[in-house]
């Protein structure tokens, strides 16, 4: 278990000439904590009109020629002002410790608390960690009334819409693994950042945590910011971004386009069941994603989960969480060297992944070289090279496959072909109209939502509709043991009445 880790801080600053001061002090008692090897904290001046940026400048001036040993500094500043959201937006880009936490300018919370945060990402596998002010703490200021109702409504507004049992959705104290954060596209302004964290790591099935935490509030005469305009803001963000699954940053892996295709848990079930009775006990899925199909077919004695986006293999961390009998690793389909060899699988799946890979030759033979000899492989792949358009160019595909094709490719690779089965035709249409006719390089929201409502109904008619398939799957099975099948039963033939021919 580590026992300890680096922090960015980013302290978003917009006219507080008066108090910024004594709250980046009150920073340097991190640097005796035995838990931070690092801290780097990141101060970006909002457009201050006040004498902000002076004050900043001598802090700035002071601790470079006293500098503290694990505290790094950075300063920085935008020309006018651009909000909360902004400032947090810009200080992100700089962050590169393993989390990152916002922390306010003011006085209202003591970064003491932190430790106590940071605690919990030791003990748990947490991904974030937010300070609640209403959790029991040792004290807080007593202040106003109404503003807590208005607290805790918004809280109560955002725990419906994402399912969380949050008890501080405004919190300033939200620490977040900084990789997470930074893959969550962040596009409220002001204070809409608050819900908008909160929603979006929900939606990406973050293990998020409360800690009990400090809070001397201060009042609307000592300079407090926030208003009822800001929660009416808050308001709207929240039924906003509870309705938005933009939820991932633009990123190599397609992962914008994949996660909006994850809101359709009815088609994922239908090709888990499709699929389910050919898999075994000691499984190896190859390119699980964030386990939406994983969690369809476990639990099994071993299964094995890989994907090769970091993110993704987060998130099947969190899966395999008290499932004793789950593994997670990187793998990736061409490079043998990177697939699990402490043992072979009875089962193999590998679901839209190798039409991913210049070498689908060498990822099939890999995949075999993991396979007991009585194993099966299992594998989709999109069917009609004739569909090939902008979706498959965002996705990363090289290729599309017709049935000859497949056929040749896994016999190639040494495999026998059990079954080829034709999944998928209603989807021939969307991804016609989406990928061919009008060029689109994603799925609406409003078709995704169609599709998982519609499922059931594709499921019954599928083998009934006169369109081709959208994909195919393979099941594959080692040929030696084929062979070794076929002798059995040869030798078990009937020669006559009552009587078999002896193996010799």
């Amino acid at each position: 278990m580590k026992t300890s880790t680096t922090l960015s801080i980013l302290v978003p600053v917009y006219n507080e000439q008066y108090l910024v001061s004594p709250s980046l002090e009150r920073l340097k008692f991190l640097a005796d904590s035995s838990l931070l090897g690092r801290i780097q904290v990141i101060v970006l001046d909002d457009g201050s009109t006040d004498q902000t940026r002076a004050v900043l400048r001598e802090f700035e001036n002071s601790m470079a020629a006293a500098p503290i040993p694990k505290l790094e500094w950075l300063f920085l500043h935008h020309e006018i002002n651009r909000g909360k959201a902004a400032a947090i937006q810009t200080a992100l880009i700089r962050a590169n410790a393993e989390l990152t936490v916002i922390h306010d300018s003011d006085l209202e919370y003591h970064p003491l608390d932190l430790l106590k945060m940071v605690q919990v990402f030791l003990d748990e596998q947490a991904d974030a960690v937010f300070g609640s002010r209403f959790l029991a703490s040792e004290y807080r200021r007593v202040l106003f009334f109404r503003h807590e109702l208005g607290n805790r409504f918004l809280t109560l507004l955002c725990n419906v819409v994402s399912d969380l049992n949050l008890t501080d959705m405004e919190t300033c104290y939200k620490m977040v693994r900084t990789a997470l954060l930074k893959s969550v596209p962040l596009v409220g302004k002001g204070f809409e950042i608050e819900p908008e964290i909160a929603i979006k790591l929900a939606k990406r099935g973050a293990r998020i945590f409360e800690v009990p935490i400090r809070y001397a509030g201060r009042t609307y005469q000592e300079g407090k910011k926030t208003g009822w305009k800001d929660g009416i803001r808050a308001i709207g963000a929240i039924l906003r971004f509870g309705y938005s699954d933009y939820i991932f940053a633009e990123d190599v892996y397609g992962s914008q386009i994949l996660g909006r295709l994850n809101r359709a848990p009815r088609f994922t079930k239908w090709m888990a069941d499709v699929i389910r009775p050919f898999v075994g006990e000691k499984v190896l899925e190859i390119g699980a994603g964030t386990g939406n199909l994983t969690v369809q077919l476990i639990p099994r004695r071993l299964y094995w989960a890989s994907d090769i986006n970091p993110l993704y293999l987060t998130y099947l961390e969190n899966v395999g969480l008290n499932r004793p009998y789950m593994c997670v690793g990187y793998t990736d389909g061409e490079k043998g060297e990177t697939y699990p060899t402490e043992q072979k699988f009875d089962t193999v799946i590998c679901l839209n992944v190798v039409e991913h890979l210049a070498d689908d030759l060498t990822a099939l033979n890999n995949i075999r070289s993991v396979l007991e000899d009585s194993g099966r492989a299992i594998v989709l792949v999109p069917c009609g090279p004739w569909l090939f358009g902008t979706l498959d160019e965002v996705l990363g595909h090289h290729r599309r496959y017709t049935r000859k094709q497949l056929t040749e490719l896994v016999e190639r690779a040494g495999f026998h072909l059990e079954s080829l089965l034709e999944f998928n035709r209603i989807g021939v249409i969307a991804w016609w109209l989406n990928g061919s006719l009008l060029r689109s390089r994603t799925f609406g929201l409003w078709q995704i939502k169609m599709l998982n409502l519609l499922t059931p109904l594709f499921r019954v008619t599928d083998n009934f509709l006169p369109l081709p398939p959208l994909s195919l799957i393979a099941v594959l099975s080692n040929p030696v043991y084929e062979m070794a099948k076929m002798s059995v039963r040869s030798a078990l033939t009937p020669v006559g009445p009552g009587r078999v021919r002896a193996s010799e």
